[in-house]
C-alpha cells in the first residue's frame, strides 16, 4: 500500500490528528502555547483535508505550519513530548509532505536537541529519514545535518558513537547516490562542456549541479579532515579521526568510481588531494626498518608505522589502483613500488601480512595486471612493475623459508586456524594422515630444510578475501599466526597464474576463431598484426622466472596433496601458455620443473641434465623381502609409495617414489594429454621422464602398447604400496589416453612426438646393449600406440616409424627389446590392414603394399623370436584380411616361405600353419599368378628338415593344391592366359624373352609342371618318409589329373619329371650308406628292414619305379601318340633292369612287379589285317637306331638284332615302311623279352670265385616273380618264339631253380622239411613250361619240334630228386642240417639247398601227362624221348631206398608204369624203324636196378610198409607179364632173355641177413618170388611158344630153379643133423619154407599144364626132389613141417605109373 493511496492518506490524517491530540493532552498543564498550537493544528489539518483534493500536496505546501506544533513540542525538551514529536515528524517525512523550509526548521530544531544532548539516537534516526526520503535538503542545511551526525559520533556514549558512525556512512552514501541519480536524470541532455579549470580553486564548483556540488564539497572536506586541515563546507565540526576519514574516503572511492571518472572536478580532487595525502601518510612505513634502533638510523625519532592508518591506507590504495588506475598511472606506479617494498623482510610482520593481502587483491585482477605490463614493463624508462610484483611475491615466499618469523619459535605449536586446516587435511586423506598418532601434525603445510610453515585456508580461489585488511576495529597491530603470510602469498601466486593464463587462453581462442572466420571470408587478406600478442609475450617473459622459482620451491616444500595439485596446475597452465605463445625457453623450463618433481630426489639430474648421481641406499634383506632404508632427505616427511629400480645402464640401488612424485607424474601426463600440440621439442623431456617413472613403477607394455603393472624381472623387486597399486591402472589408462589423443595433434606436432619417441627408444637401446637387463620398452610401446591411433593418416608416419622399429629395435641383441619391436611392427601392420581406410585398401594398392612391406623386411632379421612374431602376424592377417589381400599375396607368401633349416621347429610350425590356412581357405581368392608361389612355398616346407610331420603334411597340401587346380582348371587357365598375354607384351616391348619356367608349355600346364617338379624334388629328400609320401602324392596326382595336360606337356612330364626322378633315385640308392642306423630319436624303433639308409632308399626306388610303370600302363594310349614312346619304353626297361639287378631283394622284386605291370598292358585295338598286310607294318624313326642292334646305352644280348627279328617274323626284307605311323607293339615286347632275358641271365648266373666271399644270391620271391613274368610276356612274343629262345628260357629256369636260399629265410619259404610242398618259384617254373607246352599244343606244326626240349627240361628237374643242382661252387647244406643262425647276426648266412623232391616229383607228373598227350608225335619219337625218360627214371629206381624221399621211387615206378603203358605200344609199332632200339637195354637196366636194388630198406620198416613195397615190385612184374612178354616177338631177344633171367632171379629168394627171427617169414619177398615164379612158369609152359629160343629160356629157368631147391633142401638136412637140439637160424628156416612153397607151386603149375608142354627133364628133376623131401621129415620146426606137408601132398599123382609112354622124350 503506497503512501499516496487514499487509505494511506486517510490513515495519515487520522494519525496526525491523534498525534496532535496527544500533544495537546501532554502539554495541557505545563506548556499551554504548545497545546494551543496543537489544537489549531488539528483545525488546520481538517481544513486542508476538507478543501483539497490532492491532500498530500496541500499538506506539503503548508508543512511549515503543520510541523510547527511538533517543533514547539520538541522545544519543551521534555523527553516524553520530544519523542512523541520526533515520531510525528518522522511520519510526515516518510510521507514526503515536508517542504524545504520546513526541513530547514526541523534540522535547526534537531541541532538544538543535539547541543543539549537529548534523544541522540532519535535524532540520528530523524536525520536519516529526512535525507533518505527526499532530496529537498541541500547545501548548508545538508552540511549542517552531516555535521550533526559527525558530532554525535564523538560523544561519550558508545552506542551513540557507533550509530552515528553508521549514520555518517549512510549519509555520505546518500549524498553520492543523489549525485548518481541526478547524472542519470540529465544523461540524455547534451551538456555544454565545463570550462577547463586551470586553477586549483577548491570552490570551482560553478559547473556542478546541486547534488553533485554537495558531493564535491563533502569529499573535499573529507580530504581536508584526514589531512588534519579545517573543512570548507562542514562547518561546525569539533573533532575527527584519521581512521574514520580514511574509511569514508575508501567507501566513496570504492562505491562511486564512475563519479570520479566522469566528472573532471572529482578527478582533479583525486589527483591533487587524495594521492598526495596517501603518499604523505605512508611515509612512516617506508622509512621504518624493523629492529634498527631509532638513535642509530636518524637523530630525529622516526614515527612508527601505525597499524590502523597503514591498513586503511593500503585499502585505499587497493581501491585507487583497482578503479582509477587509468587516471593515476604515475601515482599507481609509486603505490605499487611501495607495496612491493612493504613485502621486505625488514618490515614488521603485520605490515608484510597486510601488504601481501593487498598484493593478493591485485593478483585476482588479470586485466589490471595486463595494464601494468602495458603501462610500465613495456615502456622504455619505466619500472618493470609487473615483473617486480611477481618477483617480490617469489622472494617473499623464499624469505619466509629462509628467515623464519620471530614468533616461529616452536614449529609444533598449533597456530590459529591450524586445527581447522588440520582436520581438513586428514579429512582429505592427505599424506601423513595415518601418522597422527605418532606425534605428527596432520596439517597441510610447507616444509623446506627444516622450516615448517602451516598452510591455511585463506580465501576462495580467485577472490582475495583479506583478514587483516578487514580488521578495522583493531588499534594495535595484531599478532599474525604462523603460516598466514605464506598462505596468502601462495594463494596470490596461484590466482595470478590462473588469472593471466585463463585470460590469455580466452583471448587466444577468440583470436584464432576470428582468424579462421577472416580466412574464410577473405583467404588472401593480410594477416592482422596481433598487438595483444606482444603484451602477452611480454607478460610471460616478465613473470616466468619469478613464478618458476617460487612454484618450484613450493612444490618441493609442499606436503599437502591439494596444495601440490594447485602448484602443479599452475606450472602446467604456464607451460601450456608458453607453448601456445611459442616461447620455447619458458615452456621447457616449466616442463622440466614438473619432470624433476616427478622423479625421485637427485634422480632428476640423471635424465634432465644427464649427470649421474648414484643414490647409495642401504638395502637390508629380511626373509628375502627387500626393505628400503630411506635416508632422511628434504623428502623425509613425504609418504613413500613405491620403491623401484632406476633406469640406468649400470645396475644401481633402488630409488624411492613418493606420493608427490606420482602426483607430478599425473600432471605431466595431463600436460602431454591436453597440450600435446604445443609441446614441440619438449616431448623429449616429457617422454623421457615418463619412461623413467614407468620403469620405476614396473609398468610393462602389454597388447597394443598399453602399459600394465608387471613384476620387475631382476634386481631387488619393485615394492609398491596399496595406495599406488590402486593408482597404477589409472596411470596406465591416462598414459594410453595421452597417446590416443595424439590423433588430434597436427602433422607437425605428431612428427615431434614420433621423433621424441624414436630418440628415446635409441637411448633405451643404447642402455640395453651389452647386458641382459630388462630394457625399457616405454618408447617402443608408445610408438606402437601412437601409430595405432593415427591409422587414418598412417602414411605420414609409417616410414619413420617402421624404419626405426625394423632397423634398430628388431635387430637389437636384447631379446625383450626385440620382442617388443616385433610386437609393435606386427600390431601396426595388422591394425593398418584392418583399418577402414578411405579409399579402401582394395582400391589403394600402393598403401597396402606400403603396409605389408615391413612384414617382408622382418624376414631379413636373423633372430627367431622376431620371425615367430612375424609369422604369427601373418597368421592373424590371413584369418582377418585373407580375402582382401589381392596384390599383397606374393609378399605374404614370400614371408611364409622364407624359412630356413636353421630356424628351429616352432618357427617352421607357425609358418606352416599360415600355409595351411592359405591352402585350405584362400586359393580361390588370390590371383592365379600366385598359385605357383604357393606351390613353391609348400615345396619348401616339404624340403625343410626340422620337423618331419610338417614335411609330410606339406606334401598333403600339394595334393590339395593339385585338387584345386583340377577343380578350377578352366577358370585358372583363363586368368593365367590373360596374365600371360600381358607379360608377353611387356617382354616384347622390352625385347626380352618371357622368363618363366617350362616356357613354351601353356601357362596352366606350367603350373602343373611346377607342382610335379616340386614333388620330384621331395621324392629325393634325404628322409625316407618324405620320399615315400611325395612319391605317392606325385604319382597319384599324375594319375588323377594328368588328363588335363596337353600332349606335348606329357613329353616334359616323362623325360624331365619321371625319368629324371628315376635317375636321381637310382643314383642315390646305389651310393646310399650301408651303415646301420641306430634307433631313431626318442624311443622310435626302426624295423630291421629299414635300418640302413640303403634299405630306406630301396623303398623309394621301389615306389618310384612302380609309380612310373603304372603311369606307362595307364596312360599308354596317350604316351604312344608321342613321337619317342619307344625310346621312353627302352629307358623304362633299362630302369627296370638295373633295379631288378640291384643287390637289394626289395628293389629287385619290386622292379619285377613293375615289369609285370607294364606287361599287362592292353594292346591298343588294331586291324588284325595289319599283321598280314606286311607292307603296312611301320616302325617309327626312333626305332631306327635300335634296329642296329643296341638299345639306349647298352648292346643287346641277342645275337639277332631287332631288325632281323622283325624280318624273321613278318618276312619283311630290308624295306622299312615310311616312318611316323602307328608303331606295332611287337618291337616293344621283344624289347621287354630282351630285358627279361638279361635280368634272368644276370641273376641266375652262379657266383664265380671262392666260397668265402659274401655273395649276393637272389631271393626266392624275386626269382618267382621273374619266372612268373614269362607267361605274360610269352603271350606277346609267342609268334616269334624260336627254339633258341626256348633254350635261353631253359637256362634261366634251370638257373632259377638251382638258386639256394639263405638259412635265415628258409623257415619262411619251406614250412618244414617233411612236408612235400613246392615253393612258389618251383610252381612258377612249371607254370612257365605249362604255358609253353599248351601254346605248342595248339600251335602250328613247326612249333611241335619244341616238345623234346620241354621233356628234356622236365627230365632235368626230375633228376633233382636224387641229384640236387649245384649253384656255382657254393657249399650248400641239406636243409635239415642248416642252423638258423639267428644268434650270430653277422656270421655269413649258410646257404640251404631246397628240398627239390616235391618239385622233381611234380615235374615227373607233368612229364607223364605231357607224354600221355604227345607220345605219338614225330618229334617225340625221333628225339628218343621215351628212352630219355627211362634213362632219367632209372636214377631214382636204382637208388630206391637210398632216394632222398621214399615217395620219389614210388612215384618213379608208377610214372614208369604209366609211361610204358603208353610208350610200349608206340615202340612196338615203330619196331621196324629202329628208333627204339636203344631204348630196350635202358629199360632192362631200369627193371634190374629197381627189382634188385643195391640199397637196403631202413631198419624201422613196419610189416605193412614192407608188404606195400612188395606189392609195387609185384606190379612191375605184372607189367612185364602183361605188356612185354606176350609181345616177345616184337621185342629184341636179348631183352627178353634179360627179363627171363630177372624173373628167375626173383623167383628164388635169397635171404637177407638183417631180419630178426620173428620177421623172417614176412621179409622174404615171398609174394614177389611167387609172382616171379608164376610168371616164369607161365611163360615156361605157355603153349604159345613162338620161337624155340623162348621155350629154351623157360626150360633153362626151370631147371635152374629145381637145382637150387635141391641144394637148399640138402643143406638144411645137413645143418639140422649137425645142430642137434639147437634150433636153426631164422633165415635158414624161412628159406627152406620158401623152397618148399615153391615146390608146391611148381607141382600145381605142372598139373595144370598140358603134359606135352613139359620137358621130360623137368619131370626127372622133380621126382629127384622126393627123397630129399622125405629126409626133411625129421626136422623139428612146425612151420617147416606144415610146408613140407604141402609139398609132399602133390607127389601122390606120381605114385601110379603113367598110362602112356613119354613121346617127345628129350628135345
Amino acid at each position: 500500500m503506497t503512501t499516496s493511496s487514499p487509505e494511506a492518506v486517510k490513515r495519515l490524517l487520522e494519525n496526525m490528528q491523534a498525534d496532535l491530540r496527544s500533544l495537546s493532552m501532554e502539554c495541557k498543564k505545563k506548556f499551554p502555547p504548545v497545546k494551543e498550537a496543537a489544537e489549531s493544528g488539528i483545525v488546520k489539518i481538517k481544513t486542508i483535508a476538507a478543501r483539497n483534493t490532492d491532500i498530500l500536496a496541500a499538506l506539503k505546501e503548508n508543512s511549515s505550519e503543520v510541523v510547527q506544533p511538533f517543533l514547539m513540542g520538541c522545544g519543551t525538551k521534555e523527553p516524553k513530548i520530544t519523542q512523541l514529536c520526533l515520531a510525528a515528524i518522522q511520519r510526515l517525512m516518510s510521507h514526503e509532505v515536508v517542504s524545504e523550509a520546513a526541513a530547514g526548521n526541523i534540522i535547526n530544531m534537531l541541532w538544538q536537541l543535539m547541543e543539549n544532548g537529548l534523544e541522540e539516537l532519535k535524532l540520528l534516526q530523524t536525520v536519516l529519514v529526512l535525507l533518505t526520503t527526499n532530496t529537498i535538503v541541500h547545501d548548508e542545511v545538508l552540511s549542517k545535518a552531516i555535521v550533526l551526525c559527525f558530532r554525535l559520533h564523538f560523544t561519550k556514549d558508545n552506542i551513540t558513537n557507533n550509530t552515528a558512525a553508521a549514520t555518517v556512512r549512510q549519509v555520505v552514501t546518500v549524498v553520492f547516490e543523489r549525485m548518481v541519480a541526478e547524472d542519470e536524470k540529465f544523461k540524455g541532455l547534451t551538456e555544454e562542456p565545463p570550462a577547463v579549470q586551470g586553477n586549483s580553486n577548491r570552490r570551482s564548483v560553478i559547473t556542478l549541479r546541486p547534488s553533485a556540488k554537495d558531493a564535491y564539497m563533502l569529499f573535499q572536506d573529507l580530504c581536508q579532515l584526514v589531512n588534519a586541515d579545517a573543512p570548507y563546507w562542514l562547518v561546525g565540526m569539533t573533532e575527527m579521526t584519521r581512521t574514520f576519514g580514511l574509511e569514508l574516503l575508501e567507501s566513496v572511492l570504492n562505491d562511486f568510481p564512475e563519479v570520479f571518472l566522469q566528472h573532471q572536478e572529482f578527478s582533479f580532487l583525486l589527483k591533487e588531494r587524495v594521492c598526495p595525502l596517501v603518499i604523505k601518510l605512508f611515509s612512516p612505513n617506508i622509512k621504518f626498518r624493523q629492529g634498527s634502533s631509532s638513535s642509530a638510523s636518524s637523530p630525529a625519532p622516526v614515527e612508527k608505522p601505525y597499524f590502523p592508518i597503514c591498513m586503511r591506507l593500503l585499502r585505499v590504495v587497493s581501491v585507487l589502483i583497482k578503479h582509477f588506475y587509468s587516471l593515476l598511472v604515475t601515482e599507481c606506479e609509486i603505490f605499487l613500488s611501495l607495496l612491493v617494498k612493504f613485502l621486505d623482510g625488514e618490515k614488521p610482520q603485520w605490515l608484510r601480512a597486510v601488504a601481501v593481502e593487498s598484493v593478493h587483491r591485485l593478483c585476482v585482477q588479470p586485466h589490471l595486471l595486463r595494464s601494468f605490463c602495458q603501462s610500465y614493463d613495456m615502456k622504455q624508462h619505466s619500472t618493470k612493475v609487473f615483473r617486480d610484483i611477481v618477483n617480490a611475491l617469489g622472494s617473499f615466499i623464499q624469505s619466509l623459508f629462509i628467515l623464519p618469523s620471530a614468533g616461529n619459535t616452536s614449529s609444533t605449536s598449533t597456530p590459529a586456524g591450524g586445527s581447522v586446516s588440520g582436520s581438513q587435511a586428514s579429512g582429505q586423506g592427505g599424506p601423513g594422515a595415518a601418522g597422527a598418532g605418532s606425534g605428527l601434525i596432520t596439517q597441510a603445510a610447507f616444509e623446506y630444510r627444516g622450516t615448517w610453515i602451516p598452510l591455511m585456508n585463506v580465501s576462495v580461489q580467485g577472490s582475495a578475501k583479506a583478514t587483516y585488511l578487514e580488521m578495522l576495529d583493531k588499534v594495535e597491530p595484531p599478532s599474525i599466526p604462523e603460516g598466514y603470510a605464506m598462505s596468502v602469498a601462495f594463494s596470490a601466486l596461484l590466482d595470478l597464474v590462473r588469472g593471466i593464463t585463463s585470460m590469455m587462453e580466452r583471448e587466444l581462442n577468440k583470436q584464432e576463431q576470428e582468424a579462421a572466420t577472416r580466412e574464410e571470408a577473405e583467404p588472401d587478406g593480410p594477416p592482422q598484426e596481433p598487438k595483444a600478442r606482444e603484451v602477452w609475450e611480454e607478460m610471460v617473459r616478465a613473470c616466468w622466472c619469478g613464478l618458476l622459482a617460487a612454484l618450484s620451491l613450493l612444490l618441493d616444500a609442499s606436503t599437502d596433496e591439494t596444495a601440490t595439485e594447485s602448484i602443479l596446475k599452475a606450472e602446467l597452465s604456464m607451460a601450456s601458455l608458453c607453448g601456445r605463445l611459442g616461447l620455447v625457453t619458458p615452456r621447457d623450463a616449466f616442463i622440466t620443473a614438473v619432470c624433476k618433481a616427478s622423479l625421485p630426489p637427485h634422480y632428476a639430474l640423471t635424465v634432465l641434465s644427464s649427470s649421474a648421481t648414484n643414490l647409495s641406499n642401504k638395502v637390508y634383506s629380511i626373509q628375502g623381502q627387500s626393505v628400503q632404508m630411506v635416508s632422511p632427505s628434504s623428502e623425509s616427511h613425504q609418504q613413500v609409495v613405491a620403491v623401484g629400480q632406476p633406469l640406468t645402464a649400470q645396475p644401481q640401488g633402488t630409488v624411492v617414489l613418493t606420493a608427490k612424485n606420482i602426483q607430478c607424474m599425473r600432471t605431466l601426463l595431463n600436460l602431454a594429454h591436453c597440450h600435446g600440440a604445443y609441446l614441440g621439442s619438449s616431448w623429449q623431456l616429457v617422454l623421457a621422464t615418463l619412461q623413467h617413472l614407468v620403469w620405476i613403477l614396473g609398468l610393462k607394455p602389454s597388447v597394443g602398447g598399453v602399459l600394465k603393472p608387471g613384476r620387475a624381472v631382476e634386481g631387488p623387486s619393485t615394492v609398491l604400496t596399496t595406495a599406488v597399486m590402486t593408482d597404477l591402472p589409472v596411470i596406465s589408462n591416462v598414459l594410453s589416453r595421452l597417446f590416443e589423443s595424439s590423433q588430434y595433434l597436427d602433422d607437425v606436432s605428431l612428427h615431434h612426438l614420433i621423433n621424441a619417441l624414436c630418440s628415446l627408444s635409441m637411448e633405451a637401446m643404447e642402455m640395453a646393449y651389452g647386458n641382459n637387463k630388462e630394457p625399457s620398452l616405454f618408447a617402443v610401446a608408445k610408438l606402437l600406440e601412437t601409430g595405432l591411433v593415427n591409422m587414418d593418416r598412417i602414411e605420414i608416419l609409417w616410414r619413420p616409424l617402421t624404419a626405426h622399429l625394423l632397423e634398430k629395435v628388431c635387430q637389437h641383441p636384447n631379446a625383450r627389446m626385440r620382442e617388443w619391436g616385433a610386437e609393435a611392427i606386427t600390431s601396426l601392420i595388422k591394425a593398418g590392414l584392418s583399418f577402414k581406410h578411405e579409399p579402401p585398401l582394395s582400391q589403394n594398392q600402393r598403401l597396402q603394399l606400403l603396409l605389408l612391406n615391413p612384414l617382408k623386411e622382418l624376414s631379413n632379421v636373423l633372430h627367431t623370436d622376431i620371425r615367430q612374431k612375424q609369422l604369427e602376424c601373418v597368421l592373424q592377417i590371413l584369418q582377418n584380411q585373407g580375402d582382401s589381400l589381392g596384390q599383397g599375396w606374393p609378399l605374404v607368401l614370400g614371408v611364409i616361405g622364407a624359412i630356413r633349416n636353421d630356424q628351429g621347429e616352432s618357427l617352421i610350425r607357425t609358418a606352416f600353419q599360415c600355409l595351411q590356412l592359405v591352402v585350405t581357405d584362400f586359393l580361390p581368392t588370390m590371383p592365379c599368378m600366385c598359385l605357383q608361389i604357393v606351390v613353391d612355398v609348400a615345396g619348401s616346407f616339404g624340403l625343410q628338415n626340422q620337423e618331419l610331420n610338417i614335411s609330410l603334411t606339406s606334401i598333403g597340401l600339394l595334393w590339395n593344391i593339385s585338387d584345386y587346380f583340377f577343380q578350377r582348371g578352366e577358370a585358372i587357365t583363363e586368368e593365367l592366359e590373360r596374365e600371360e598375354a600381358v607379360l608377353l607384351k611387356q617382354a616384347q616391348d622390352k625385347g626380352e624373352p618371357l622368363n618363366r619356367p617350362f616356357h613354351p608349355a601353356p601357362p596352366f600346364d606350367c603350373l602343373w609342371l611346377c607342382l610335379y617338379a616340386k614333388l620330384g624334388e621331395l621324392c629325393v629328400d634325404p628322409r625316407p618318409a618324405v620320399r615315400k609320401s611325395a612319391g605317392q602324392t606325385m604319382f597319384s596326382t599324375i594319375a588323377a589329373h594328368g588328363t588335363l595336360l596337353q600332349p606335348p606337356t606329357w613329353n616334359i612330364v616323362v623325360w624331365k619329371v619321371l625319368f629324371h626322378l628315376l635317375d636321381c633315385v637310382r643314383k642315390s640308392s646305389s651310393t646310399a650308406d650301408k651303415e646301420k642306423i641306430e634307433s631313431g630319436g626318442g624311443n622310435i624303433l626302426i624295423h630291421h628292414s629299414r635300418d640302413t639308409a640303403e634299405k630306406q632308399w630301396a623303398e623309394t626306388w621301389v615306389l618310384t619305379l612302380a609309380g612310373v610303370a603304372r603311369i606307362f600302363n595307364t596312360r599308354r594310349y596317350l604316351l604312344q601318340q608321342l613321337g619317342d614312346f619307344f625310346k621312353a619304353w627302352e629307358v623304362l626297361l633299362d630302369h627296370i633292369q638295373s633295379a631288378a639287378l640291384s643287390k637289394n631283394n626289395e628293389v629287385s622284386l619290386a622292379a619285377l612287379k613293375s615289369f609285370q605291370e607294364i606287361l599287362q598292358l592292353v594292346t591298343p585295338i588294331k586291324d588284325t589285317d595289319k599283321l598280314d598286310a606286311l607292307a603296312v607294318m611301320d616302325i617309327p624313326p626312333v626305332l631306327m637306331e635300335s634296329l642296329q642292334g643296341s638299345g639306349p646305352g647298352r648292346p643287346l644280348v641277342r645275337s639277332d638284332s631287332l631288325a632281323e627279328r622283325l624280318v624273321q617274323r613278318y618276312g619283311v626284307q630290308s624295306s622299312l615302311p615310311p616312318p611316323g605311323e602307328e608303331l606295332d607293339d611287337s618291337a616293344l615286347w621283344w624289347s621287354a623279352w630282351n630285358t627279361w632275358y638279361r635280368i634272368g641271365t644276370e641273376c641266375t648266373r652262379p657266383p664265380s670265385g671262392g666260397t668265402n666271399k659274401l655273395v649276393f644270391v637272389p631271393s626266392q620271391p624275386f626269382l618267382t616273380a621273374l619266372i612268373q613274368i614269362f607267361p605274360a610276356l610269352y603271350q606277346h612274343i609267342a609268334g616269334g618264339f624260336s627254339m633258341e629262345d626256348l633254350k635261353k628260357l631253359g637256362v634261366i629256369l634251370h638257373g632259377a631253380v638251382s638258386v639256394p636260399i639263405s638259412s635265415d629265410s628258409s623257415p619262411f619259404i619251406l614250412p618244414s622239411y617233411t612236408e612235400a610242398v613246392l615253393t612258389s618259384l618251383q610252381e612258377a617254373v612249371l607254370t612257365a613250361l605249362d604255358v609253353l607246352q599248351k601254346a605248342i599244343c595248339v600251335g602250328s606244326e613247326n612249333l611241335q619240334v619244341m616238345y623234346p626240349a620241354i621233356f628234356e627240361q622236365l627230365l632235368l628237374f626230375v633228376e633233382f630228386s636224387c641229384k640236387p643242382p649245384q649253384y656255382g661252387k657254393m657249399e650248400t647244406k641239406h636243409v635239415a642240417n642248416a642252423k638258423y643262425n639267428q644268434i650270430q647276426l653277422f656270421a655269413p648266412a649258410e646257404w640251404v639247398a631246397l628240398n627239390y623232391v616235391p618239385f622233381a616229383e611234380r615235374s615227373l607228373e607233368v612229364m607223364v601227362d605231357l607224354y600221355h598227350k604227345t607220345a605219338c608225335h614225330k618229334a617225340v619219337i625221333n628225339e628218343k624221348v621215351l628212352q630219355n625218360i627211362i634213362k632219367t627214371l632209372r636214377i631214382p629206381l636204382g637208388l630206391k631206398y637210398a632216394c632222398p624221399a621214399e615217395s620219389t621211387w614210388k612215384l618213379a615206378v608208377s610214372s614208369l608204369l604209366k609211361v610204358l603203358s603208353i610208350g610200349l605200344p608206340v615202340a612196338r609199332q615203330q619196331a621196324s624203324s629202329g628208333k627204339f632200339d636203344t631204348m630196350w637195354p635202358e629199360l632192362a637196366n631200369a627193371f634190374e636196378d629197381f627189382l634188385f636194388t643195391k640199397s637196403t630198406p631202413p631198419d624201422n620198416r613196419s610189416i605193412q610198409e614192407f608188404q606195400r613195397n612188395e606189392a609195387i615190385d609185384v606190379q612191375v612184374v605184372q607189367l612185364i607179364s602183361t605188356e612185354i612178354l606176350p609181345f616177345a616177338n616184337f621185342i629184341p631177344k636179348e631183352f627178353v632173355g634179360r627179363i627171363m633171367s630177372m624173373l628167375n632171379k626173383g623167383s628164388i629168394h635169397s635171404q637177407s641177413s638183417s631180419f630178426t627171427e620173428a620177421e623172417m617169414d614176412i621179409r622174404m619177398r615171398e609174394e614177389f618170388s611167387k609172382v616171379c615164379f608164376e610168371t616164369l612158369l607161365q611163360f615156361s609152359f605157355s603153349n604159345k611158344v613162338s620161337t624155340p629160343q623162348e621155350g629154351y629160356i623157360s626150360r633153362m629157368a626151370l631147371s635152374v630153379l629145381l637145382q637150387r631147391a635141391q641144394d637148399v633142401l640138402r643143406r638144411y638136412v645137413e645143418d639140422q643133423r649137425l645142430s642137434g637140439r639147437c634150433p636153426l637160424p631164422r633165415q635158414q628156416v624161412t628159406e627152406i619154407i620158401f623152397v618148399l612153397k615153391a615146390i608146391s607151386t611148381l607141382m600145381d603149375s605142372l598139373k595144370k599144364t598140358q603134359p606135352e608142354n613139359v620137358d621130360g627133364n623137368v619131370w626127372v628133376q622133380v621126382i629127384a626132389l622126393y627123397p630129399t623131401l622125405v629126409e626133411c621129415i625129421t626136422c623139428s620146426s612146425p612151420e617147416v613141417s606144415s610146408a613140407l606137408k604141402e609139398a609132399l601132398g602133390p607127389f601122390k599123382d606120381f605114385m601110379q605109373p603113367p598110362v602112356s609112354k613119354v613121346q617127345n622124350g628129350e628135345s
